[in-house]
């Protein structure tokens, strides 16, 4: 069976464990709140990877820099929701600083991961 580059990227298996992780913590969300932030939490962290997946299908360093600044940015995304579920009560301190650590390895991650598809394409 193929493995595709994008299954290779040790920022793309991190992502998907966030994803698990995120799934975890908002099942038990108030139930009002199934089809609210619960289901854009859900949304934000499952970009992430897929976005790193489309990206590789890209032919150029730039767009492939696209997809990964959009995974970045659905990054950012989960964390201010997470930040703005803590306020609301639905996570406690530990859960977010349980977080915290895999979600600034991912953005680092990202980051250079970015910064070597924009060199990619600067050299082709």
């Amino acid at each position: 069976m193929r493995t595709y580059y994008f299954e290779k990227l040790d920022v793309w298996h991190k992502g998907r464990h966030l994803v698990k992780e995120v799934y975890l913590i908002t099942k038990d969300f108030p139930s009002e709140e199934k089809f609210g932030m619960a289901q854009q939490l859900r949304r934000a962290s499952i970009s992430i990877p897929t976005n790193l997946a489309e990206g590789t299908s890209r032919k150029s360093g730039k767009d492939q820099a696209r997809f990964t600044e959009i995974a970045y940015g659905s990054l950012m995304e989960v964390l201010s929701l997470l930040i703005t579920a803590l306020d609301l009560g639905f996570l406690t301190e530990n859960q977010i600083d349980s977080l915290r650590p895999p979600i600034e390895e991912i953005g680092n991650k990202l980051n250079a991961l970015r910064e070597t598809q924009l060199k990619r394409n600067s050299t082709t």
